[in-house]
């Protein structure tokens, strides 16, 4: 398994925007997809981005699409999640989680999560 730290989360207002970090604890991380789902107080945990460390290929909840943009550093073994035009109904705490030889990249499975972070939007 891998360690992984998120970091980046806090207050802010709607239409504000927030940078979360993942960092892994190690490398070789060719066929390993990386992802970040989040869960709201009384709610399951969902999908919300997954990037394939090999290839570069993207994808987002529907809910998030054109406003968040998720992606790596290779060198820094970093995934990071670009939240823009945040809306109270982001938030939540975020996981980031870590798998391999992963089809459906919204079900996983994924093997490692880190401790989340919260990021918690006014309106």
């Amino acid at each position: 398994q891998v360690q992984l730290v998120e970091s980046g989360g806090g207050l802010v207002q709607a239409g504000d925007s927030l940078r979360l970090s993942c960092a892994a604890s190690r490398r070789t991380f060719g066929r390993y997809v990386m992802a970040w789902f989040r869960q709201a107080p009384g709610t399951e945990r969902e999908f919300v981005a997954a990037i394939r460390w090999s290839g570069d290929s993207t994808y987002y909840a529907d809910s998030v699409k054109g406003r968040f943009t998720i992606s790596r550093d290779i060198a820094k073994i970093t995934v990071y999640l670009e939240m823009n035009k945040l809306k109270p109904e982001d938030t939540a705490v975020y996981y980031c989680a870590a798998g391999t030889n992963i089809g459906d990249v919204r079900q996983g499975p994924f093997g490692s999560w880190g401790q989340g972070t919260q990021v918690t939007v006014s309106s």
